[in-house]
Protein backbone atom coordinates (compact mmCIF):
# COMPACT_ATOMS: atom_id res chain seq x y z
CA UNK A 1 0.00 0.00 0.00
CA UNK A 2 2.69 2.33 0.96
CA UNK A 3 4.79 2.23 -2.72
CA UNK A 4 0.86 2.75 -4.26
CA UNK A 5 0.27 5.85 -2.12
CA UNK A 6 3.54 7.04 -2.55
CA UNK A 7 3.35 6.17 -6.60
CA UNK A 8 -0.26 7.95 -6.38
CA UNK A 9 1.10 11.48 -4.59
CA UNK A 10 3.95 11.87 -6.75
CA UNK A 11 1.70 11.50 -10.03
CA UNK A 12 -0.76 14.32 -8.50
CA UNK A 13 2.20 16.21 -7.37
CA UNK A 14 3.64 15.92 -11.36
CA UNK A 15 0.06 17.09 -12.37
CA UNK A 16 0.07 20.17 -10.34
CA UNK A 17 3.41 21.18 -11.46
CA UNK A 18 2.53 20.64 -14.92
CA UNK A 19 -1.18 22.94 -14.52
CA UNK A 20 1.09 25.66 -12.38
CA UNK A 21 3.20 25.60 -15.19
CA UNK A 22 0.47 25.39 -18.45
CA UNK A 23 -1.43 28.08 -16.91
CA UNK A 24 0.28 31.48 -17.68
CA UNK A 25 0.64 29.81 -21.25
CA UNK A 26 -3.11 29.06 -21.43
CA UNK A 27 -3.84 32.73 -20.40
CA UNK A 28 -1.57 33.96 -22.53
CA UNK A 29 -2.50 31.69 -26.01
CA UNK A 30 -6.15 33.46 -25.19
CA UNK A 31 -5.35 36.70 -24.90
CA UNK A 32 -4.13 36.57 -28.65
CA UNK A 33 -7.16 36.26 -30.35
CA UNK A 34 -8.79 39.28 -27.98
CA UNK A 35 -9.13 42.87 -28.60
CA UNK A 36 -7.24 45.19 -26.09
CA UNK A 37 -10.77 46.17 -23.99
CA UNK A 38 -12.06 41.82 -24.11
CA UNK A 39 -8.43 41.26 -22.12
CA UNK A 40 -9.33 44.31 -20.02
CA UNK A 41 -12.81 43.28 -19.27
CA UNK A 42 -11.75 39.44 -19.16
CA UNK A 43 -8.52 38.98 -19.01
CA UNK A 44 -8.56 34.97 -17.87
CA UNK A 45 -11.88 33.86 -19.87
CA UNK A 46 -12.14 31.89 -23.12
CA UNK A 47 -11.85 34.48 -25.78
CA UNK A 48 -15.49 34.38 -27.74
CA UNK A 49 -14.05 33.71 -31.50
CA UNK A 50 -10.33 32.38 -32.32
CA UNK A 51 -9.96 34.93 -35.30
CA UNK A 52 -6.59 35.19 -35.28
CA UNK A 53 -6.56 39.37 -36.37
CA UNK A 54 -3.43 39.29 -33.94
CA UNK A 55 -1.54 37.20 -35.64
CA UNK A 56 -2.26 38.71 -39.29
CA UNK A 57 -1.90 41.92 -38.62
CA UNK A 58 1.42 41.56 -36.57
CA UNK A 59 2.89 40.11 -40.02
CA UNK A 60 0.99 42.95 -41.85
CA UNK A 61 2.23 45.74 -40.13
CA UNK A 62 5.34 44.66 -37.83
CA UNK A 63 7.76 43.43 -40.15
CA UNK A 64 7.85 40.05 -38.51
CA UNK A 65 9.42 38.12 -41.09
CA UNK A 66 12.53 40.71 -41.39
CA UNK A 67 13.20 39.77 -37.66
CA UNK A 68 12.60 36.31 -38.30
CA UNK A 69 14.93 36.33 -40.65
CA UNK A 70 17.64 38.10 -38.97
CA UNK A 71 17.64 36.18 -35.67
CA UNK A 72 17.51 33.01 -38.30
CA UNK A 73 20.85 34.25 -39.62
CA UNK A 74 22.31 35.12 -36.06
CA UNK A 75 21.02 31.71 -34.52
CA UNK A 76 21.92 29.32 -37.20
CA UNK A 77 25.73 30.51 -37.58
CA UNK A 78 26.12 31.24 -33.48
CA UNK A 79 24.94 27.45 -33.24
CA UNK A 80 27.38 26.29 -35.64
CA UNK A 81 30.35 28.18 -34.24
CA UNK A 82 29.51 26.82 -31.10
CA UNK A 83 29.47 23.41 -31.93
CA UNK A 84 32.28 23.48 -33.68
CA UNK A 85 34.96 25.25 -32.14
CA UNK A 86 33.58 23.67 -28.56
CA UNK A 87 33.33 20.17 -30.03
CA UNK A 88 37.21 20.60 -30.76
CA UNK A 89 38.34 22.14 -27.78
CA UNK A 90 36.99 19.36 -26.27
CA UNK A 91 38.26 16.72 -28.29
CA UNK A 92 42.07 18.41 -27.60
CA UNK A 93 41.62 18.50 -23.77
CA UNK A 94 40.24 14.66 -24.11
CA UNK A 95 43.81 14.29 -26.25
CA UNK A 96 46.24 16.38 -23.70
CA UNK A 97 48.30 14.30 -21.63
CA UNK A 98 47.99 15.30 -17.46
CA UNK A 99 48.31 18.76 -16.50
CA UNK A 100 47.95 20.74 -19.55
CA UNK A 101 44.43 18.88 -20.23
CA UNK A 102 43.43 19.79 -16.37
CA UNK A 103 44.86 23.62 -17.00
CA UNK A 104 43.07 24.43 -19.92
CA UNK A 105 39.46 23.00 -18.69
CA UNK A 106 39.66 25.03 -15.65
CA UNK A 107 40.59 27.80 -18.12
CA UNK A 108 37.48 27.40 -20.00
CA UNK A 109 35.05 26.80 -16.97
CA UNK A 110 36.44 30.10 -15.36
CA UNK A 111 34.64 31.58 -18.55
CA UNK A 112 31.09 30.22 -16.99
CA UNK A 113 31.85 32.38 -14.05
CA UNK A 114 31.88 35.97 -15.41
CA UNK A 115 28.49 37.37 -16.47
CA UNK A 116 27.95 38.66 -19.55
CA UNK A 117 26.03 41.76 -17.54
CA UNK A 118 29.94 42.49 -16.43
CA UNK A 119 31.58 42.81 -18.79
CA UNK A 120 29.44 44.63 -21.39
CA UNK A 121 31.08 48.40 -21.10
CA UNK A 122 34.51 46.52 -22.05
CA UNK A 123 32.84 44.22 -24.90
CA UNK A 124 31.24 47.42 -26.28
CA UNK A 125 34.27 49.48 -26.63
CA UNK A 126 36.38 46.08 -28.15
CA UNK A 127 33.54 45.90 -30.63
CA UNK A 128 33.18 49.49 -31.33
CA UNK A 129 37.02 49.90 -31.71
CA UNK A 130 36.84 46.88 -34.10
CA UNK A 131 33.85 48.13 -35.87
CA UNK A 132 31.63 45.29 -35.57
CA UNK A 133 28.64 47.16 -33.55
CA UNK A 134 25.61 46.95 -35.67
CA UNK A 135 26.27 44.38 -37.47
CA UNK A 136 25.02 40.63 -37.16
CA UNK A 137 28.61 39.13 -37.84
CA UNK A 138 29.90 41.09 -34.63
CA UNK A 139 26.86 39.69 -32.38
CA UNK A 140 27.53 36.18 -33.52
CA UNK A 141 30.85 36.35 -32.80
CA UNK A 142 30.11 38.17 -29.10
CA UNK A 143 27.44 35.26 -28.66
CA UNK A 144 29.86 31.96 -29.83
CA UNK A 145 32.65 33.66 -27.14
CA UNK A 146 29.68 33.75 -24.26
CA UNK A 147 28.91 30.29 -24.97
CA UNK A 148 31.52 28.19 -25.86
CA UNK A 149 32.84 27.73 -22.29
CA UNK A 150 29.99 26.04 -21.35
CA UNK A 151 29.89 24.00 -24.44
CA UNK A 152 33.31 22.93 -23.83
CA UNK A 153 31.96 21.90 -20.21
CA UNK A 154 28.81 19.78 -21.66
CA UNK A 155 31.42 18.58 -24.19
CA UNK A 156 34.31 17.35 -22.50
CA UNK A 157 33.01 15.35 -19.75
CA UNK A 158 31.33 13.33 -22.47
CA UNK A 159 33.98 12.60 -24.97
CA UNK A 160 36.19 11.59 -21.52
CA UNK A 161 34.15 8.40 -21.56
CA UNK A 162 34.69 7.69 -25.67
CA UNK A 163 36.24 4.00 -24.95
CA UNK A 164 40.71 4.34 -25.95
CA UNK A 165 40.36 1.21 -27.70
CA UNK A 166 38.86 2.81 -30.17
CA UNK A 167 40.83 5.73 -30.53
CA UNK A 168 43.79 3.38 -30.39
CA UNK A 169 42.72 0.94 -33.11
CA UNK A 170 42.29 3.78 -35.41
CA UNK A 171 45.70 5.09 -34.96
CA UNK A 172 47.00 2.06 -35.63
CA UNK A 173 45.04 1.71 -38.61
CA UNK A 174 46.69 4.89 -39.86
CA UNK A 175 44.27 7.39 -38.89
CA UNK A 176 44.83 11.14 -38.21
CA UNK A 177 43.46 13.40 -35.24
CA UNK A 178 41.21 14.91 -37.31
CA UNK A 179 39.62 11.66 -38.82
CA UNK A 180 39.26 10.00 -35.36
CA UNK A 181 37.69 13.60 -34.28
CA UNK A 182 35.19 13.81 -37.13
CA UNK A 183 34.44 9.99 -37.24
CA UNK A 184 34.64 8.73 -34.24
CA UNK A 185 34.33 11.50 -31.77
CA UNK A 186 31.47 13.14 -32.63
CA UNK A 187 29.27 10.53 -34.28
CA UNK A 188 29.61 9.23 -30.20
CA UNK A 189 29.18 12.46 -28.75
CA UNK A 190 26.16 12.98 -30.31
CA UNK A 191 23.55 12.99 -27.90
CA UNK A 192 25.98 15.20 -26.13
CA UNK A 193 26.63 17.52 -28.83
CA UNK A 194 22.52 17.63 -29.75
CA UNK A 195 22.03 18.50 -25.69
CA UNK A 196 24.09 21.99 -26.17
CA UNK A 197 22.62 22.85 -29.48
CA UNK A 198 18.90 23.23 -27.75
CA UNK A 199 20.81 24.65 -25.48
CA UNK A 200 22.63 27.33 -27.52
CA UNK A 201 19.36 27.49 -29.37
CA UNK A 202 17.16 28.53 -26.72
CA UNK A 203 19.95 31.48 -25.22
CA UNK A 204 20.95 33.10 -28.92
CA UNK A 205 17.34 32.78 -29.83
CA UNK A 206 16.10 34.11 -26.50
CA UNK A 207 18.47 36.59 -26.09
CA UNK A 208 18.18 40.50 -25.48
CA UNK A 209 21.09 42.25 -23.38
CA UNK A 210 23.71 41.61 -26.89
CA UNK A 211 21.67 42.41 -29.45
CA UNK A 212 20.29 45.67 -27.65
CA UNK A 213 24.14 46.56 -26.90
CA UNK A 214 25.31 45.93 -30.37
CA UNK A 215 22.22 46.16 -32.61
CA UNK A 216 20.83 49.72 -33.89
CA UNK A 217 19.53 49.48 -37.06
CA UNK A 218 16.40 47.40 -37.70
CA UNK A 219 17.68 45.83 -41.04
CA UNK A 220 19.86 44.19 -38.60
CA UNK A 221 17.49 43.54 -34.85
CA UNK A 222 16.28 40.19 -33.64
CA UNK A 223 13.00 38.89 -32.54
CA UNK A 224 13.54 39.82 -28.58
CA UNK A 225 14.35 43.52 -29.44
CA UNK A 226 11.01 43.74 -31.47
CA UNK A 227 9.26 42.47 -28.67
CA UNK A 228 10.59 45.81 -26.88
CA UNK A 229 8.60 47.93 -29.45
CA UNK A 230 5.27 46.69 -28.40
CA UNK A 231 5.72 48.67 -25.09
CA UNK A 232 4.68 52.20 -25.81
CA UNK A 233 5.16 55.12 -23.56
CA UNK A 234 1.24 55.45 -22.09
CA UNK A 235 0.04 52.09 -23.63
CA UNK A 236 0.92 48.62 -24.56
CA UNK A 237 -0.50 45.96 -27.15
CA UNK A 238 -0.59 43.26 -24.86
CA UNK A 239 -2.44 40.63 -27.06
CA UNK A 240 -0.20 41.39 -30.08
CA UNK A 241 2.55 41.25 -27.71
CA UNK A 242 1.53 38.08 -26.72
CA UNK A 243 0.91 37.27 -29.96
CA UNK A 244 4.41 37.51 -30.92
CA UNK A 245 5.55 35.94 -27.91
CA UNK A 246 3.70 32.51 -29.10
CA UNK A 247 5.06 33.36 -32.62
CA UNK A 248 8.86 33.59 -32.00
CA UNK A 249 8.54 30.02 -29.22
CA UNK A 250 7.07 28.20 -32.51
CA UNK A 251 10.55 27.51 -33.66
CA UNK A 252 12.14 26.65 -30.54
CA UNK A 253 9.02 23.75 -29.99
CA UNK A 254 9.56 22.77 -33.30
CA UNK A 255 13.65 22.11 -32.86
CA UNK A 256 12.91 20.93 -29.46
CA UNK A 257 10.22 17.99 -30.67
CA UNK A 258 13.14 16.86 -33.85
CA UNK A 259 15.75 16.91 -31.15
CA UNK A 260 14.26 15.56 -27.84
CA UNK A 261 15.23 12.05 -28.47
CA UNK A 262 18.92 12.97 -28.89
CA UNK A 263 18.45 15.61 -25.87
CA UNK A 264 17.07 13.30 -23.22
CA UNK A 265 20.04 11.14 -24.38
CA UNK A 266 22.35 13.79 -23.66
CA UNK A 267 20.98 14.84 -20.40
CA UNK A 268 20.97 10.98 -19.41
CA UNK A 269 24.48 10.13 -20.77
CA UNK A 270 26.28 11.00 -17.51
CA UNK A 271 24.57 8.67 -15.57
CA UNK A 272 24.57 5.51 -18.02
CA UNK A 273 27.97 5.75 -19.45
CA UNK A 274 29.60 5.94 -15.51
Amino acid sequence: MKPLAGQISRQAALIAYVLIVLLPFTVMFFATFKSMAGLFQDPFGIPKSFAPSNYIELFRKEDMLVYFKNSGVVTFASVCFILFFSSMVAYGITRMPGRKAALLFALFSLGMTIPSQTSIIPLYILMSKLGLTNSQFGLILVETAFIIPIGVFILTGFMKTIPQELIEAAQMDGANEWYIYQRIAMPISLPSVATLAIFALMIVWNNLLLPLLLLKSKSVKTLPLKLLEFKGEYLTNYPQLFAAVVVISIPMIIMYVFLQRYFIEGVTAGSVKG
